[in-house]
């Protein structure tokens, strides 16, 4: 494999995190603004239906959507560092994505008492805005992989801002008065995932035009250096495979980061709401950081597994360990501010009479740098075609952590919260670490 391949593979891992943290932290602002709007525009119970609404599409769609995402995200990149042409994979990724659309139509439609009466107060429009975004972000998810697996990252960082550009764009027409109510509102949720498309023409485009000459079929198996290391043939079967174990790493997420405030809530009655708005706060020390290190997940992802089809195993590791080191020397400081200042600043953020305890704050400072670097070793497995073994692990540590919660029941239930969240971070990001030195 010549220099001029090798360089772009090991430059842009942190050129294309560097873009897409940009473009992340742009949108996350944007996103904010939206919010900020609607809160204005709307009345509070309103207001409320659309902060449901909005949860209810992005759990969903994290969980069914991001698993396509990473299969091609990966699989572009290891086909385009081995030299494989052809569109077999697309095919692939596209048949398991709209599988997994139709299963959640399926499952909206049976459920449509649920979630309209019960999730959505009774309102029509909202149950069919959800449905309708949850779909959209089915072809929205699919180019994020698209784009991620060609290293196209300032246009996956141009469709993020343009999705969270046009959606707020709705709520401040009903703010200065173009608009009006609550549905208006919502509909930038629809619009939003196709407006954000109009990058992938530009990318087709650019791919065209700048396409570098592949082997062919015959060619590849004829090479020695792509025969050594190449992986089976991409079916239907391996694709939906992998989808379905990174499907469950995504399950085993969301049960790390709401399971905690959900059981309080439902296990402490009365008080059990209050208190799990207390515990959101809290975990939102790991919950926000979450959002600019998609960034780091979207870039590595390919960048390793570029580097592992090239057989580069220094700086495969090299790029890991320098992901680790800066994660912990992150999270470090996130903990010393905790340590110094945290209960004064959480107050200040978040107002309220509660109390949040000094030590506590460190114990999820702490293990937000667990969870992170065991979400960089998760992507790193990723790369090696690890993703059941490593889905193995994230599913036995959620539910360790679920039980946890569940079984046992400590005086103060935050304490246990942060308790839990540390060892169950820290078990996840060992038992990652083992099986990732192991292979």
């Amino acid at each position: 494999m010549s220099e001029s391949v090798k360089a772009p593979q090991r430059s842009g891992y942190g050129r294309g995190a560097a873009i897409l943290s940009a473009g992340i932290g742009t949108t996350g602002l944007i996103t904010f603004a939206y919010f900020s709007l609607a809160s204005y525009a709307l009345p509070a119970s309103q207001y409320g239906q659309i902060t449901l609404l909005w949860s209810a599409i992005f759990i969903t769609v994290s969980v069914l959507y991001r698993p396509v995402e990473q299969l091609l995200s990966r699989t572009i990149a290891d086909r385009d560092a081995r030299g494989i042409s052809g569109n077999e994979h697309l095919r692939i990724a596209a048949t398991i994505q709209l599988a997994l659309g139709l299963v959640f139509a399926a499952t909206a439609l049976a459920l449509r008492g649920p979630l309209q009466d019960d999730l959505l107060g009774g309102a029509e429009a909202l149950y069919w805005i959800l449905i309708a975004s949850v779909l959209a972000y089915a072809a929205s998810y699919f180019a994020r992989g698209f784009l991620a697996g060609h290293h196209r990252f300032g246009l996956y960082g141009g469709l993020v801002l343009m999705e969270a550009t046009s959606r707020c764009l709705f709520a401040l027409a009903v703010t200065v008065g173009i608009a009006e109510g609550q549905t208006a509102v919502a509909l930038g949720m629809v619009a939003a995932p196709l407006v954000s498309l109009a990058v992938v023409p530009w990318a087709l485009g650019r791919r065209l035009r700048r396409q570098a000459p592949v082997l062919g079929p015959q060619e590849a198996a004829a090479d020695p250096e792509a025969e050594a290391a190449g992986e089976p043939e991409f079916t239907l079967a391996r694709g939906a495979g992998f989808a379905v174990a990174v499907l469950l790493i995504m399950l085993s997420e969301q049960t790390f980061l709401n399971a905690g405030p959900l059981l309080v809530k439902v296990s402490d009655g009365d008080q059990g709401a209050a208190l799990a708005g207390f515990v959101f706060n809290v975990l939102l020390i790991a919950r926000a950081p979450l959002q600019l290190f998609q960034a780091i997940q979207t870039s590595i992802l390919p960048h390793l597994t570029r580097l592992r089809a090239g057989g580069e195993s220094d700086p495969f590791r090299r790029s890991v360990n320098i992901t680790l080191t800066a994660i912990a020397a992150f999270a470090g400081c996130v903990a010393l501010v905790m340590l110094a200042a945290g209960p004064a600043l959480m107050g200040v953020v978040f107002g309220g009479s509660g109390e949040y305890d000094r030590g506590g704050l460190v114990l999820i400072s702490l293990g937000m740098g667990l969870y992170l670097s065991a979400a960089t070793l998760n992507q790193a497995l990723l790369a090696r075609a690890l993703a059941r073994a490593a889905s193995s692990c994230w599913v036995a540590t959620a539910a360790a952590f679920a039980l946890f919660l569940v079984l046992v029941n400590f005086d103060d239930r935050v304490l246990q919260v942060e308790t839990a969240y540390l060892g169950a971070a820290l078990a996840l990001c060992g038992a990652l670490y083992a099986l990732y030195r192991r292979d």
